[in-house]
C-alpha cells in the first residue's frame, strides 16, 4: 500500500485530483482502475483525494491505462515527484498538529488568503512576544516551555510567507475583540502587536479591517475561518475552520459560496482600511 503522510502537500491535492479526471474522462472506475495496479479501491481513493503520497509507478501504469500520451505523461511524473518532496514545515512534526499541517502546506501554495478572526490577531500577523503570550494561554502552554518556544519559531517561520518577492494577498477583518482583549498585562506587547498591523496593514498585499462592536452582529461571529484561492486551475477555493482539538476543509461548491458571501458581507461593513488605521492608532494610545 501508498505510504501515509502526515499532511498532503497542495502538488498531491492538485495531481490526486487531475488523475481522478484522467480516470474519469477514460471511462474506468475506481474498481477497475485498482486492478491495474492489483490494489484495493481505497488505495486509488486514497491516491485521488491525496490522503497517501503518489507513488510513482502507481502513477505510470495509471496514466498508461487511461490512455495519456507518453509526452504528458513523463510531464506529469516529474510534477509528482516533485510533489511528495516533504514541505518545509514537515520539520516540526513534533509541533505541528497532524490537521494543521494541511493549513501551512494551503498558505505557502495560495494567492489569495482571507480570514476572519474573531478573538485573536492572525498568526501571520503575530508578533513573537504576542504569539508566546497567546501560545502560553492555551493547550500548548500546558506541554511546558519547550513546546511554546517549538510552535513560536514555527509561527515565525510561516511569515516569512509575506517576505516573499511575490506574496499572496493576505485580506483579513478583525473583531474589534481581538484589541480589547490584552494578552499580557504589559500594555508593551499590544502596543507592539499593534505596531505591526499598522505596519503590515501599508503593505500592497495586506488588507486589514476591523469589525466593530457599533456595527451590531454579523453573519461571520459563528467562528474563525480562512478561504484560500490558487492559482493552479485544478485547485478550487477552500475553506478552513477549526475548532479545539481539529480542523475541517470545507471544498463543496456551496459551503465555499456561503463563506465566501459571507466575508463580502463583512468586508462591506467593516472599517474601511483608513478608519482602521485610525482605530488602531487609537487603541495604541490607550494600552
Amino acid at each position: 500500500m501508498s505510504e501515509r503522510r502526515p499532511a498532503p502537500t497542495v502538488g498531491q491535492v492538485v495531481l490526486g485530483r487531475r488523475l481522478q479526471e484522467l480516470r474519469e474522462a477514460s471511462g474506468l472506475r475506481r474498481e477497475e482502475a485498482a486492478r491495474v495496479l492489483r490494489v484495493a479501491p481505497a488505495t486509488v481513493r486514497r491516491m485521488e483525494t491525496a490522503e497517501v503520497a503518489l507513488k510513482i509507478p502507481y502513477v505510470q501504469l495509471l496514466l498508461s491505462a487511461y490512455g495519456v500520451p507518453e509526452a504528458e505523461a513523463a510531464a506529469f511524473v516529474a510534477l509528482a515527484e516533485e510533489a511528495n518532496r516533504p514541505g518545509w514545515w514537515q520539520r516540526f512534526h513534533d509541533a505541528l498538529p497532524e490537521w494543521f499541517s494541511l493549513y501551512v502546506s494551503l498558505e505557502g501554495s495560495a494567492r489569495l488568503i482571507r480570514s476572519y478572526e474573531p478573538h485573536f490577531v492572525p498568526g501571520l500577523l503575530q508578533t513573537e512576544a504576542y504569539a508566546r503570550a497567546v501560545l502560553e494561554s492555551g493547550t500548548v502552554g500546558q506541554a511546558g516551555a519547550r513546546a511554546v518556544e517549538r510552535h513560536v519559531t514555527l509561527r515565525l517561520e510561516r511569515q516569512r510567507l509575506l517576505e516573499r518577492e511575490d506574496p499572496p494577498h493576505l485580506w483579513v477583518i478583525l473583531d474589534e475583540t481581538v484589541l480589547r482583549r490584552p494578552v499580557r498585562a504589559d500594555g508593551a506587547v499590544m502596543r507592539e502587536q499593534v505596531d505591526k498591523l499598522l505596519e503590515f496593514g501599508a503593505r500592497d498585499r495586506v488588507t486589514v479591517q476591523i469589525a466593530e462592536f457599533t456595527d451590531g452582529p454579523h453573519p461571520g461571529t459563528s467562528a474563525p475561518f480562512s478561504l484560500f484561492r490558487f492559482a493552479e486551475p485544478e485547485l478550487p477555493d477552500l475553506v478552513y475552520t477549526e475548532y479545539l482539538t481539529g480542523a475541517l476543509y470545507l471544498d463543496a461548491r456551496s459551503e465555499v459560496s456561503t463563506h465566501l458571501e459571507v466575508l463580502d458581507h463583512m468586508t462591506a461593513r467593516a472599517a474601511s482600511a483608513q478608519r482602521t488605521r485610525r482605530i488602531l492608532r487609537a487603541y495604541r494610545a490607550s494600552y
